[in-house]
């Protein structure tokens, strides 16, 4: 069955290109994003692994890991990194999953159990549905997953204002529009009274008797 929403994210013990994790320890008290790739040497992926290279400073700020997953054992993804430095100019600093056993794939629903076979002869057509991002919390609950197809590149802006707005909205009473960026007006949950949301907020906007629009908290 595939993950949903506040399921509990499925800890396993890996190598990777920095060492053995645990998976749960290393998220530790902060957030992490998992995303995974159907092969190494893939042009896609070379390009989404460079950006988020050149990204890990802000997800830092938001005291957000990154952790890269492919179904290639960690030889091929060390000489990897070469390649996405190349193309990118960024260093692959965080780690990334060597999975060539597909146990990390299949814990996570993005391969069957009955996928088998040697990982270097399996092709990225063979692994497609292995393109996926998940975020998970401090408290190892899956917050977000997405699952691209193999030629439409991600958008990691946008996992970056989901992670602005799942952390805001862990902390007050809020919930974020359609199309909200950081700072833009938000909207007061259903289980905060007017008179809750007047001694919350302050000034609030009743566009509809079940749509009240704030300033965002802090």
């Amino acid at each position: 069955m595939a993950l949903r929403i506040n399921d509990t994210a499925p800890d396993f013990t890996a190598d990777t290109t920095a060492g053995e994790i645990s998976f749960h320890e290393w998220v530790g008290d902060g957030y992490a994003v998992l995303f995974s790739h159907p092969k190494d040497f893939t042009p896609v992926c070379t390009t989404e692994l460079g950006v988020m290279a050149g990204m890990e400073g802000e997800f830092t700020k938001r005291n957000t890991k990154i952790l890269g997953i492919s179904v290639d054992p960690v030889e091929d993804h060390m000489k990897w990194k070469s390649d996405i430095q190349k193309y990118s100019g960024n260093s692959v600093d965080y780690p990334m999953i060597g999975d060539p056993d597909m146990k990390v794939a299949k814990l996570y629903d993005m391969l069957p159990a009955e996928a088998s076979g040697d990982p270097a002869n399996r092709t990225p057509a063979d692994n497609q549905t292995v393109r996926s991002v998940f975020v998970i919390g401090p408290d190892k609950k899956v917050k977000l997953s997405l699952t691209y197809p193999m030629t439409t590149g991600r958008n990691f802006d946008e996992i970056l204002r989901a992670i602005d707005s799942i952390q805001m909205t862990a902390e007050h009473k809020v919930a974020t529009p359609a199309n909200w960026q950081d700072g833009d007006d938000v909207i007061i949950t259903a289980a905060v009274s007017d008179e809750e949301a007047k001694e919350k907020f302050g000034d609030f906007d009743k566009v509809l008797p079940y749509l009240r629009k704030t300033k965002q908290p802090g």
